[in-house]
């Protein structure tokens, strides 16, 4: 079993993250869902360890607010 790594781990993380914001750009924000969308299922097929994913998925939800659904009645 792999643990995901949590530890600074890209050469240069300004250039990544100004990769994936220039990605966007010029996008409708629907659009910009989709790509969201491929992107993180090209990369969790490249991680290709699903306990490794829960994890990301897991620590990506931290301090996220669950949405509440009004009640059927």
């Amino acid at each position: 079993m792999t643990s995901l790594n949590i530890n600074p781990n890209l050469a240069d993380p300004d250039r990544c993250y100004t990769a994936i914001i220039d990605a966007h750009r010029g996008l409708k924000d629907d659009d910009s869902s989709e790509l969201n969308a491929r992107l993180v299922l090209i990369l969790a097929n490249h991680v290709g360890d699903r306990e490794v994913l829960d994890e990301a998925i897991a620590l990506a939800r931290t301090g996220l607010a669950p949405i509440t659904l009004p009640s059927e009645g």
